[in-house]
């Protein structure tokens, strides 16, 4: 009985090692992958592509494009909603993009680590 318990204490060490190998591993294809991220842009439209917003995978606005024809003066208000909606769409994407990315480093870990 006392061979199992050495044996058990014996194994620790070597799988704590590992795994902190594994997290750093992580650690660096998590950053490659933020610096990937960031290098991204997605363009979302509103009002059929009469409003067209690109947003970078910092999450800034890095474009608005309008069509003339959405351009009313006298109807100001839908043309704020439309770049609102197409922003909103685009930061959504954004996210979308960064949620897989991350995903697919931590497989899906959440806390489900083995020990």
């Amino acid at each position: 009985m006392g061979k199992g318990r050495g044996g058990y204490s014996g194994g620790m060490p070597g799988n704590m090692g590992n795994l902190m190998k594994q997290a750093q591993k992580m650690q660096r294809q998590m950053e490659e992958a933020t610096k990937e991220l960031e290098e991204k842009e997605v363009t979302a439209t509103a009002g059929g592509g009469a409003v067209e917003v690109t947003v970078s995978g910092k999450k800034e606005v890095v474009k608005v494009k309008l069509s003339e024809e959405v351009v009313d003066p006298d109807d100001i208000e839908m043309l704020e909603d439309l770049i609102v909606a197409a922003t909103n769409e685009a930061l959504r994407k954004i996210e979308e993009i960064s949620q897989q990315s991350m995903s697919k480093i931590t497989g899906g870990l959440g806390g489900g680590f083995p020990f």
